[in-house]
């Protein structure tokens, strides 16, 4: 996979037969076999019956499911990371989180009043930096089970996926927001009193300075390749 999502082999390229790729990889057909099927339902490769196995454009067939692997892909990083990729996160992120708070204070209203005043009070007591991050994935996991969107939960999980194993290296740019609990509160506050208006306005406040900081480093990285 790693040489269709860096341009290696270009949409269009035939792959090696299964024979072929199990003597390269040393594995049985069965295993190469099941790996094709993996990236079929992926949108990375197109079998066809009785024709050759070729690469598809994931970024017209593939689905958010790939989005793990493509942070962390070669080719275009920094530290490990495509800072392309990155990049469209922050800004899905800052994008989704104020309408997602809109449409949990629309549709949760005073029944997720308990879960959302908990997980604040967790971040609120919550010293290590890391797992402050955590206690905030968890609020933003109510407040999502709270708008009652199956597609937003769906994009929510995966981007909480590729988010959790990049913890440890985002915490210094995390910091800040993570740390202002009051924010979260005033989130939760209009979200239980029903008010899409203000839930709206207080994730912005709490998503956008930390989100502009890291588009704008970004940019200083591009900057300097």
């Amino acid at each position: 996979m790693s040489d269709v999502l860096s341009g290696e082999m270009a949409p269009g390229e035939a792959l090696p037969s299964e024979r072929k790729l199990a003597e390269v990889l040393g594995v049985s057909r069965p295993v190469v076999r099941e790996a094709l099927k993996r990236l079929t339902a992926a949108g990375v490769v197109e079998v066809r019956q009785g024709d050759a196995t070729t690469v598809r454009d994931y970024r017209q067939h593939a689905g958010l499911d790939l989005l793990p692997r493509l942070l962390l892909r070669g080719g275009n990083h920094a530290d490990g990371l495509d800072l392309a990729v990155v990049r469209s996160i922050l800004e899905t992120r800052l994008h989704n989180g104020p309408k997602v708070a809109e449409l949990a204070a629309e549709r949760g209203g005073p029944q997720a009043a308990d879960r959302l005043d908990g997980a604040v009070d967790a971040l609120a007591a919550e010293e290590d930096p890391v797992e402050r991050q955590r206690a905030a994935l968890t609020f933003w996991d109510h407040v999502v089970d709270a708008a009652e969107s199956i597609a937003f939960r769906l994009m929510f999980n995966t981007l909480r996926a590729t988010y959790e194993p990049a913890l440890q290296a985002l915490t210094a740019v995390m910091a800040a927001e993570v740390s202002r609990p009051e924010l979260y509160r005033q989130i939760a506050q209009t979200i239980s009193s029903g008010d899409p208006a203000g839930a709206k306005r207080a994730a912005t406040e709490l998503l956008e300075p930390t989100t502009h900081d890291l588009l704008t480093a970004l940019s200083g990285l591009d900057d300097l390749r």
